[in-house]
């Protein structure tokens, strides 16, 4: 069975609009927000076109790169890799962009190393992922965002005590954030802190009811304690709140466990 953190890791970033990973529109105003250099309309109506079909948007980007599009032009190019769920080369671009951000807008810089970072993670490149938020929490210490990515990029290398590091420390400056509560649920079950994974979950449940990622770990916490009846009714959710995911299909499967060993 895969381990409920690395489910959440894959629901998170299974696209754009879900969870931690930033949505296209959200990417493009985290590195508007402090830089003149993505500000100017060329750069939105690129955004645009890739809003409304990433392939167009694409050679959109393209196209105004090659007649002197710069910086802007070159971020929506790899923001369009995204949509087109090619991280591998999106997260490459969003790198090799960092010189250039460095002189040009160099506060972009920790945004463009996240967004990289989560790239990679599409990538399943976890390792690559976490070096690159390294960096970025050099810059932005204690930021809770960066805290929780890097969180998901040590869970998908099992490496549960650092995610669960990162979380306490994503907490402590946000106790309402119910996606690192949800998460550290699950970093806490894997390092064997059952009673903390629950009061984990039931907080992010508190905060918010539907949130599938927690009810997913209750459910498992639930059916480890043998509450067969409550595991089910959660899992259940699960699959109706979020179906078609990584952690619909991690609950199915821990549906028909029980399933199996009713026989």
């Amino acid at each position: 069975m895969i381990p409920a953190l690395k489910i959440m890791r894959l629901t998170a970033f299974a696209s754009l609009g879900v969870l931690l990973i930033l949505p296209l529109a959200v990417m493009a105003q985290q590195a508007t927000q402090r830089s003149t250099v993505l500000q100017d309309a060329a750069y939105q109506d690129c955004l645009a076109a890739v809003r409304k079909n990433p392939e167009e948007g694409f050679a959109h980007a393209q196209l105004w790169q090659a007649t002197g599009g710069g910086l802007p032009a070159q971020h929506c190019a790899a923001l369009a890799l995204v949509e087109l769920k090619h991280y591998g080369d999106a997260a490459d671009r969003l790198e090799k962009l960092l010189p250039l951000a460095e002189k040009q807008a160099p506060h972009l810089t920790v945004a463009i190393l996240d967004q990289a970072a989560n790239a990679w993670l599409l990538a399943e490149q976890p390792q690559r992922a976490r070096q690159l938020l390294d960096i970025a929490l050099k810059a932005a210490p204690d930021t809770p965002d960066l805290l929780i990515d890097r969180a998901l990029a040590s869970a998908a290398l099992n490496d549960y005590a650092a995610a669960r590091k990162d979380l306490d420390i994503a907490l402590s400056a946000d106790p309402t954030r119910e996606d690192a509560l949800a998460l550290r649920a699950s970093a806490r079950r894997q390092t064997g802190d059952m009673t903390g994974a629950l009061e984990d979950a039931e907080t992010a449940l508190a905060i918010q009811p539907r949130l599938p990622e927690a009810l997913l770990e209750r459910g498992i916490l639930r059916l480890n304690k043998g509450d067969k009846r409550g595991a089910r009714e959660d899992l259940i959710q699960v699959r109706l709140l979020a179906p078609d995911t990584p952690a619909a299909v991690s609950a199915g499967q821990y549906i028909e466990q029980m399933d199996v060993r009713q026989d």
